[in-house]
């Protein structure tokens, strides 16, 4: 035998549903409707446990030293133990659908022992959702409840401009979804536009890795003479109130809306859990 489909829908009408007693058949239809738009809300939220960490693309040498850029090791690790651990479907996607890593994010310095191990094991889960990088511009904004930037100063090649990561983003958002970012992530939400055509962060208070980082890695010149974008100048010329703590490695992250952002790789797993409860 099989289960009514309904059930549950009638189960529990009351007052707040507009309940009358039943001599009064004509709103029962009425409240159906209501039940039934609730549960199908509720339905929604459990099959749409999709997240997707967006992240760059970009990996060739940057550094003095002569080091390659490319995604900050942790920033896409963390958030993706997060998400995954609270059951979320993961997706990793980057604007040309390649990614590498930046050298320097995996020495011991920012990886502990548990984390070098994931790094070194290619079986690893999110080793394994790496190589299966998809292209931002094959992904539907509809099947994702959160997009997740991760940083690396790869991103200030193609964060902002990237057609595939705006449009993915702005889908999402536009869905109800919730926008998180941390660290150079933000650079993808500035380029970010509202249904109205107005820069998404507009008005929004926004946290993302602080000039002074950049001083401190001795890498703001260098930014400047290849004319490359800093986090908060970028976010800023699109309108938002840039939030940042007294230490610029502390772990630090802002919510705004359904927007949440984070300084540093430090506050990526602060972003992560926080965007899990803007869902």
């Amino acid at each position: 035998m099989h289960s009514c489909p309904f059930k549950g829908v009638l189960a529990g009408i009351s007052d707040k549903d507009g309940w009358v007693p039943p001599h009064d058949r004509n709103v029962i239809p009425e409240i159906i409707n209501k039940r039934a738009a609730r549960l199908i809300v509720a339905v929604q939220k459990t099959m749409s446990k999709k997240a997707v960490i967006v992240v760059t693309g970009y990996n060739d040498t940057f550094y003095p030293d002569g080091a390659k850029t490319g995604l900050f090791y942790s920033e896409g690790l963390h958030p993706f133990e997060v998400l995954t651990g609270a059951g979320y479907e993961v997706t990793v996607a980057s604007e040309n659908g390649k990614v590498g890593l930046d050298e320097h994010s995996l020495s011991p310095q920012f990886l502990n022992e548990k984390e070098m191990a994931i790094y070194k094991d290619p079986n690893s889960a999110f080793n394994v959702a790496l190589k299966n990088v998809k292209k931002t511009s094959e992904l539907d904004p509809k099947e994702y409840t959160i997009f997740y930037a991760a940083g690396g100063h790869g991103t200030v090649f193609d964060f902002e401009t990237g057609a595939g990561i705006q449009k993915l983003g702005e889908g999402i958002y536009s869905n109800g979804g919730v926008l998180a970012a941390v660290c150079h992530g933000p650079m993808a939400l500035a380029g970010m536009k509202g249904a109205n055509g107005e820069p998404l962060i507009k008005g929004k208070k926004v946290a993302g890795f602080m000039d002074e980082g950049e001083e401190i890695m001795g890498l703001s010149d260098m930014l400047k003479k290849k004319n490359l974008g800093f986090v908060k100048g970028s976010v800023e010329g699109s309108g938002a109130i840039f939030q940042a703590p007294e230490d610029p490695w502390a772990d630090f992250s802002v919510v705004d809306g359904k927007i949440v952002t984070g300084t540093n790789p430090a506050s990526a797993t602060s972003v992560a859990k926080k965007a899990l409860e803007l869902v």
